[in-house]
């Protein structure tokens, strides 16, 4: 019977579920099950509570007949203190199902009775075999079908006791709410004050949408609307004046006030850039007042009209709420902002004094023995790339994200093109680093690299720049060089000189020891050949028809070596031709016509004779 009672009450409060997003939806059915759980103690205690009522009605009614009958007093007090235990019972079972009520009141909150988007009261409890949630959805429809019933009469909704210990409010015969004892519990009332309650909530909010949604109110809301309005296109037109009036006032400063942007010596804006960043600038400040003005004025039309007043409620929400997430994500990452810039701040002092350390070995003022002078930077630079990377680590993870997926994923998809694109750029910055601390070459220095010979203008992490003798840039890249055998003309020229050498074939009928002669002659005779050590010759190769002489000459210039080897071939003609001594690569057939002996009359055989027939000659 109590069963079936139960369900015949709940069924008043049965309706649809509402749809919503998927988030609130969680939310709603975690509640759901919460309170359902608690509805469900309630139920055995309520049921137990029922049977002790029906036991003590008959207690009751027995006592009565022992009083008509004057029976012993002995049987009447067992009767009594029956009664006073199921008293007592039936006050310990509420007393816990209210501290129940109590601890989970701070963590649930019920679901709301809404109309016309005012919260009139919240449903924590089920009813049978109906949610929370589902009360609270019809009793929202059934206020919102009475409140728009145009014969509405507040003396029509009444309360009625159902002797169930539930408590009806009905309204033209139907019933629209019924107040269970866990209602009232979690209320912190009983069932008829509650439901009284309740009736002046329901009759104040029906009332007040009626005055809301009344001709006489529409006509005033449209009217408040116009005025809105025209204030809207009154502001605009004002801020816009403004607006005007203030790039009037900056157009006749042009040229006297602002004058454009100077730092140091770079002109960063011209007068006219800059009154184009002063117009955007305004444009822009100007855009977003009207924007302002604008969504002003939409929260306030939407607040006029009663059907309306929810969406300004969340266009409001789309602001506050991400600004309001935003200050305070900022103000819990303050303590991880703060840790990051100390930080910081003890790795750039580190960092400066390596700056110092570095300038004091490039200035000779600070020696290490075995560390070159050259090594200083790049070795600054590693360190440098060292310490930021270590910082790095420091910092990451109190980057705000630093352990989300999304975070990670995208680190590693940076890691991974570094990886993969930048191969070729890490051979070339590792080959670059060997080749500073091999000390091949240094800047200004004269070297060959495969084909290419040049001074040295650039040496880089990548790359190295080579100015050829005609002008020309060549980059190499460092893998290139490292893979190439490399000459310097310049590493040992400074102290023991670089030895210049170039050959000349002359025939064998003239005397190598002149030839010496006039080769020395003329090293000495052309610039910046050094007279100490002196210049030697050497005889290379004594070949079929002539012999290969080379000259060797030491300078301290080797990045000029291309004008000395000119002088040098200059000087030498010059000496052969005063000498009287022909510079060529003779291949005899036979002996020339008119030619004289090279060779002295007293080495020729006695019964030599000069051969008198045509001669063939070539040279080289």
């Amino acid at each position: 019977m109590i069963s079936g009672s139960s369900s015949l009450q709940a069924q008043t409060d049965t309706g649809v579920k509402r749809n919503g997003p998927e988030s609130t939806r969680s939310v709603d059915s975690e509640k759901n099950l919460i309170l359902n759980r608690q509805s469900d103690v309630f139920q055995s205690i309520q049921i137990d509570r029922i049977g002790d009522s029906i036991r003590q009605l008959q207690l009751n009614k027995e006592i009565q007949e022992l009083n008509s009958e004057d029976k012993d007093s002995k049987k009447k007090r067992e009767l009594s203190d029956e009664i006073d235990q199921i008293r007592s019972r039936d006050s310990l079972n509420y007393k816990t199902l209210k501290r129940q009520v109590d601890s989970m009141r701070s963590i649930v909150s019920g679901f709301p009775v809404i109309l016309d988007y005012d919260t009139l009261f919240y449903i924590y409890a089920r009813l049978g075999s109906f949610t929370p949630e589902a009360r609270a959805h019809t009793l929202s429809q059934r206020l919102r079908s009475m409140s728009d019933d145009y014969f509405f009469d507040p003396d029509s909704i009444k309360i009625i006791s159902s002797g169930l210990s539930t408590v009806d409010i009905s309204y033209k015969d139907n019933i629209i709410k019924s107040v269970s004892d866990l209602d009232a519990i979690w209320e912190n009332s009983t069932p008829e004050p509650l439901a009284k309650k309740y009736r002046e909530i329901i009759i104040s909010a029906v009332k007040k949408y009626k005055k809301e949604h009344s001709l006489q109110a529409r006509i005033r809301d449209i009217s408040l609307a116009v005025l809105v309005l025209a204030v809207l296109v009154a502001l605009i037109y004002i801020v816009a004046r403004i607006f005007r009036w203030i790039k009037i006032r900056f157009e006749r400063q042009r040229g006297i006030k602002f004058k454009g942007l100077k730092f140091r010596n770079y002109e960063l804006l011209d007068t006219n850039r800059q009154m184009k960043v002063l117009f955007s600038g305004l444009n822009i400040l100007q855009w977003i007042c009207f924007l302002v003005l604008i969504y002003m004025s939409l929260l306030v039309l939407l607040g006029i009209f009663p059907w309306t007043g929810g969406l300004g409620t969340k266009l409001v929400s789309f602001f506050l709420d991400p600004t309001k997430k935003i200050l305070i994500s900022v103000w819990y990452y303050l303590p991880n902002l703060l840790t990051i810039v100390v930080v910081v701040f003890i790795f750039r002092y580190f960092l400066r004094l390596l700056v110092f350390f570095k300038t004091e070995i490039e200035k000779g003022r600070l020696k290490i023995p075995g560390f070159y002078v050259d090594w200083a930077n790049p070795t600054f630079q590693i360190i440098r790339v060292l310490v930021f990377a270590f910082m790095l680590i420091v910092i990451f993870p109190y980057l705000p994200g630093s352990n989300s997926p999304i975070f990670k994923g995208v680190s590693v998809f940076i890691g991974v093109l570094f990886t993969f694109g930048s191969a070729g750029a890490l051979g070339n910055i590792i080959s670059g680093l060997v080749l500073t601390y091999m000390r091949a070459y240094r800047i200004g220095d004269r070297i060959q690299i495969g084909q290419v010979t040049g001074d040295v203008v650039e040496k880089s992490i990548l790359v190295t720049k080579i100015k050829t003798i005609k002008n020309e840039i060549v980059s190499i890249p460092n893998s290139t060089v490292m893979a190439s055998h490399t000459t310097n003309y310049s590493a040992d020229a400074a102290e023991h000189g670089l030895i210049l050498h170039t050959s000349v074939t002359i025939g064998y009928d003239t005397p190598w020891r002149q030839i010496h002669e006039l080769l020395i002659k003329a090293a000495l005779a052309t610039d910046h050949i050094e007279k100490t050590p002196a210049p030697f010759v050497f005889q290379e190769k004594l070949n079929d028809f002539y012999v290969t002489y080379q000259i060797n000459a030491y300078t301290h210039v080797p990045n000029e070596q291309q004008v000395i080897y000119s002088f040098l071939h200059q000087h030498i003609q010059d000496a052969f031709n005063e000498a009287g001594v022909e510079i060529m690569s003779s291949h005899y057939s036979n002996i020339r016509d008119g030619n004289k002996s090279t060779v002295p009359s007293d080495h020729l055989p006695k019964d030599y004779v000069t051969p008198s027939f045509r001669v063939r000659d070539t040279k080289d």
